[in-house]
């Protein structure tokens, strides 16, 4: 009776790792085509309203992170980032504006390269400018130091004391400008590519699919191995 039970529990027991290890498999897969199925989605060219996307009460939502979006308002401040990578890897110094919304909240946007500062004579403080962009999210890492005049990163956390506005979290990486006087002419910063929130690459997580359904495989095959028996075999 004890055998008959022990052989039960060892049964559950192998089949419950087994099982484990094909699930853990099957997540894997699952996670594969998720990678690829990021991969295969048309690129969206919608411009949505920038509070469709977001809040200035909240952080970026994933989804909402490279959409497109328009805003308009006036700028506040504009701040140099220094060190700052584009989409193709070049690096320089970027120019950073505050554009302050008609509902008294505010956002980053970078406008272009800081070289390019003097372009655009025609958009000064008071200036109510249309921007269209890509929605980023704040960046975690400083490239420089902070100070009253240049950003050590784009975060609008480092301007909570300098402004009553209420700040969004994230940044817009300006596509477009535009005033009274017409588009805003100038070199624009391109966007970084973006990758799936599925951490990890495709063959990445098929190696995984393999050894974790060879772990279940090895759990099963265990039971009916028995070294003693072919041991004493090979000495007959």
């Amino acid at each position: 009776m004890k055998t008959t039970i022990k052989k039960i529990l060892t049964a559950l027991l192998v089949l419950l790792f087994a099982g484990s290890f094909v699930g853990l498999g099957v997540w894997q897969l699952q996670r594969a085509q998720d990678m690829q199925d990021y991969e295969k989605q048309p690129a969206d060219t919608t411009v949505y309203p920038l509070l469709s996307k977001t809040s200035a009460d909240g952080i970026v939502p994933p989804e909402s992170i490279g959409r497109l979006v328009t805003t308009s308002g006036h700028y506040i401040a504009t701040f140099k980032a220094p060190n700052q990578k584009d989409g193709s890897g070049a690096v320089a110094d970027w120019e950073v504006g505050l554009l302050q919304n008609d509902v008294d909240t505010a956002i980053l946007v970078v406008r272009g390269l800081w070289s390019e500062r003097l372009s655009s004579p025609e958009i000064v403080m008071a200036t109510e400018v249309e921007v269209t962009g890509t929605l980023m999210p704040h960046q975690n890492d400083d490239r420089a130091a902070n100070t009253a005049q240049q950003l050590s990163r784009l975060d609008s956390s480092l301007l909570v004391s300098s402004t009553d506005a209420q700040l969004f979290d994230g940044f817009i990486l300006a596509t477009a400008e535009s005033s009274r006087s017409g588009a805003v002419d100038r070199t624009r910063i391109s966007a970084p590519k973006l990758t799936s929130g599925v951490p990890g690459f495709y063959w990445q997580h098929i190696s995984y699919v393999v050894v974790w359904w060879f772990m279940a495989l090895l759990v099963l095959w265990l039971p009916f191995y028995r070294p003693n028996q072919t041991r004493r075999e090979t000495k007959v």
